[in-house]
């Protein structure tokens, strides 16, 4: 049940087909994803990384021993700013772990650059970007290691589950021992793990899931195409989606104009039983363990919220939802 049995097998070989990509784990979670990243590279000192993102990014840094740096965000993509890199770089810097903010693929090739010319490796925590493309390409397929969750509020999910991505056999290989508290057979150990496995049961939901996920992305896509329409009077904007390939649709963020507004409108549907969330709010150079000087991603987090997207939403829940918040506005 939870020994690399037939059905977690199965799932990795279905995702590999799926998202074109010729390696992958499936671990417990996506948290314990990046940990593996951090550890299989071997990782020390300064990580420069976002502060527009879940928790778990920074938590997993300082969990393995590191020192988050942090960079401010482009303010239209909501992804780590790739001109404010060089800067934060020292002689401490090992690593880049940036996130596709929403799905929004960070501007990878500029991140790439400035890896190679310091000597630098890149992490993508890609939790968010589940069937996305650069130049045709899967998004995981970039960085040294990428990540990704497979929690049940992701649009490919496995109830929990994660999976780390690499291009490199020797860095998979490593991974697959510390999933697995480094057994190399019943009494031998090849250096340290930890219990990142994943069940059979976790495997058996992905597998159901997997052939929907054409499906659950159109429906996406369809409900956040009427969430603009509806709420053409509302005084916000939307991070920048342009081009982007295979765009995953797995999220509705809104940045009000102020966070007046936000509260106000957080009550509203609160008051109507309807959840949402601010998704991301602190930033994380704001938290108690943490410090860093990043204007853009504070003003964002501030204002950001995302409303309820799942594939069973009707277009009337969204047209109330949708009043909800216009009537919010004007009183």
């Amino acid at each position: 049940m939870t020994n690399n049995g037939p059905l977690v097998n199965e799932l990795e070989l279905r995702l590999k087909e799926h998202l074109g990509l010729d390696h992958l784990l499936f671990v417990s979670n996506g948290t314990i994803a990046l940990q593996l990243a951090i550890k299989a590279l071997n990782l020390k000192g300064e990580i420069i990384t976002t502060p527009f993102s879940y928790v778990a990014t920074t938590t997993s840094i300082i969990w393995e021993g590191c020192q988050p740096v942090f960079v401010d965000i482009l303010a239209d993509r909501l992804t780590i700013n790739p001109d404010l890199i060089e800067a934060a770089i020292t002689e401490n810097t090992s690593v880049i772990l940036a996130t596709h903010v929403y799905g929004i693929p960070c501007e990878v090739e500029k991140i790439q650059k400035i890896a190679d010319k310091h000597g630098l490796k890149v992490i993508y925590d890609g939790a968010h970007a589940f069937g996305v493309k650069v130049s045709g390409k899967s998004i995981f397929e970039f960085g040294d290691i990428s990540t990704c969750s497979f929690h049940a509020t992701k649009i490919f999910h496995t109830i929990e589950g994660g999976g780390v991505f690499t291009k490199d056999p020797e860095l998979l290989k490593r991974m697959a021992y510390l999933r697995n508290f480094g057994h190399d057979g019943f009494e031998k150990f090849n250096g340290i793990g930890i219990n990142a496995k994943n069940s059979e049961f976790h495997a058996a939901m992905g597998l159901a899931v997997l052939p929907e996920i054409d499906n659950i992305q159109k429906t996406k896509q369809e409900q956040y195409l009427f969430y603009k329409e509806l709420l053409k009077g509302l005084k916000v904007t939307y991070p920048s989606i342009g081009k982007i390939e295979n765009y995953n649709y797995a999220y509705f963020p809104i940045l009000f104009s102020n966070v007046e507004l936000l509260q106000k409108s957080m009550k509203a549907l609160e008051d109507n039983q309807i959840g949402s969330r601010r998704y991301f709010y602190p930033g994380l150079n704001n938290l108690d363990y943490t410090q860093g000087h990043c204007p853009v991603s504070d003003n964002t987090s501030e204002k950001v919220l995302c409303l309820p997207l799942y594939h069973s939403l009707t277009k009337e829940e969204q047209r109330m939802i949708a009043r909800i918040l216009l009537r919010a506005q004007n009183n």
